[in-house]
């Protein structure tokens, strides 16, 4: 698949005028906390040649975490200052003079609430063009999710105004067109990670584990997720008391917001499922290349919601194969690298674990990293989105540009696990 998409980009290169005109993009969302929207955001901005393409980002809310790292490759950052969760006219006409002063070509929007505020401002500021961004697949499922489902009502109404909606996952396309969306244009571009910082680190792999207290000689599985009703933590401990007692040297690693000692309801369950001695609470990592080596296997428990899990692309480019519930696209992600099943199921995830812990570790490690390699190199994304935006900004492909990437690419073309 990936050959086929280099010929197809080369052929636009080859066919493709040389211009100089810069796509101002502006993207709005809701904040730029820890998440895996955001980290797509990130990974996109920080990627484009500056030569061809202008980005800033706008929060709805106060900037989060993921602020420094944009502001420290030289990415405007600017916030609305609205509350969570409320959108006000004061905001919106924060972003329509902003729009009206700064000019961009593309108003490219992330998540439901910037979806709708995107569109709001736009009618403000003609000439405008909007491209909406969904990142997600059934969220009509999470629990008092009446304000969003409403807020989804009103985007299903509105969904033929953007130019283009972006969709990182079958699953979600389907969902949102069974919702009501039927846009212009849906563009599924899916998530993509970097194969060169998220790599096996075999050589390393004693000395990661001694920094978070992690036994060397353990069978660890770990999950890296915020702590949240959609990860349902529940599960994963509750397969993981069951697992205990078929590996007696399994070790358990929850990374994310909120997976440390100061959670007083995670703790409770760690409690009670006589787990306290075997799970290792990392909370929030920022390098979270140095937390996947350190497993032997990477889960995913979430129950609804999910689109392309950055969690499996990340932890399959280290070489750690994963078990994931079958949500979004993450049994398409997986593929013969891993195990999919239903969510909230403690003892298929148990049994699951167990059939992977006695398949051969390298030739998992192996596939996993190959296909993550294959699939969902973040090059690829990236180029699929200057793709998109030169089509909507009406501007010809930079031939030099596109087959610089895909040259890139070739480069990057490596299948083997580096030590």
């Amino acid at each position: 698949m990936l050959a086929i998409r280099r010929v197809l980009l080369r052929a636009v290169a080859d066919s493709a005028g040389k211009r100089d005109e810069v796509i101002k993009i502006c993207h709005l969302i809701t904040s730029l906390d820890l998440g895996g929207a955001e980290r797509a955001l990130v990974n996109l901005v920080q990627r484009f040649p500056q030569s061809h393409f202008q980005n800033e980002v706008i929060s709805l809310v106060e900037p989060g975490l993921f602020a420094e790292e944009l502001r420290a490759t030289g990415i405007p950052i600017t916030s609305l200052d609205m509350p969570r969760g409320s959108p006000t006219i004061s905001g919106l006409g924060r972003l329509v003079r902003h729009l009206r002063s700064t000019k961009p070509t593309i108003l490219q929007t992330w998540l439901y609430h910037a979806d709708l505020l995107g569109t709001v401002a736009r009618t403000f500021v003609p000439g405008l063009r909007l491209v909406w961004n969904v990142r997600c697949s059934d969220m009509v499922a999470a629990p008092r999710s009446h304000k969003l489902n409403r807020v989804m009502r009103v985007l299903a109404r509105l969904s033929r105004q953007p130019d283009a909606i972006v969709v990182n996952s079958a699953s979600g396309k389907k969902f949102h067109e069974n919702f009501g969306y039927s846009p212009r244009r849906w563009a599924e571009i899916g998530n993509g990670v970097d194969t060169m910082r998220f790599r096996p680190l075999p050589n390393m792999r004693n000395e990661l584990r001694a920094k978070f207290s992690i036994a060397p000689q353990a069978y660890v599985i770990g999950m890296v997720a915020r702590y949240h009703p959609m990860k349902d933590h529940p599960t994963f401990l509750r397969a993981a008391a069951a697992f205990v007692r078929q590996c007696p040297s399994a070790q358990f690693v929850l990374c994310g917001m909120g997976c440390d000692d100061k959670n007083t309801d995670l703790m409770q369950l760690v409690a009670e499922e006589g787990l306290l001695d075997r799970v290792v609470l990392l909370g929030i990592q920022r390098d979270l290349e140095t937390v996947y080596p350190c497993f032997d296997l990477s889960t995913l428990t979430s129950s609804y919601g999910e689109g392309s899990p950055n969690a499996l692309l990340e932890a399959m480019a280290c070489g750690i194969p994963c078990v994931s519930t079958d949500v979004g696209d993450s049994r398409d992600i997986l593929g013969e690298c891993g195990v999919t099943m239903d969510s909230g199921n403690p003892g298929a995830l148990a049994e699951a674990w167990m059939a992977m812990a006695i398949r051969d570790p390298a030739l998992l490690a192996a596939s996993a990293r190959a296909r993550a390699i294959d699939n969902h190199r973040i090059e690829q994304v990236c180029l699929e989105y200057e793709m998109l935006y030169r089509e909507i900004a009406l501007v010809p492909v930079d031939a030099s540009l596109s087959r610089q990437a895909a040259d890139r690419m070739d480069s990057l073309g490596e299948t083997s696990l580096p030590n």
